[in-house]
């Protein structure tokens, strides 16, 4: 048997109107934002910091002989995540997927 799928479908929940259906359920959250400062990064306030001439340092380490770098990938794996090597390089098990 064929069916409509473009017919209006009728069952006794359809009785309610919409306006009933809306008084019934609070409309306490509508209108509601709740902005928290934590997800604008632009509201971050170093009073008093001045962090022009501050240098970092960062320590390089050479690379390590139980790693690799992958060349699909370019990051820097433990030789577990090996996968096989190709022409250019080492491939790891995810770029290989």
């Amino acid at each position: 048997m064929a069916t409509d799928y473009d017919a209006p479908r009728k069952t006794d929940d359809d009785t309610e109107s919409i306006e009933a259906l809306k008084e019934r359920v609070p409309d306490t959250l509508s209108g509601v934002v709740d902005v928290d400062d934590a997800d604008n990064p632009g509201g971050f306030d170093l009073t008093g910091a001045d962090l022009f001439d501050v240098e970092l340092e960062v320590v390089v380490l050479p690379p390590q002989a139980d790693e690799f770098t992958c060349v699909n990938c370019f990051l820097v794996k433990h030789r577990s995540q090996l996968d096989h090597e190709a022409k250019l390089g080492p491939v790891c098990s995810e770029c290989s997927v």
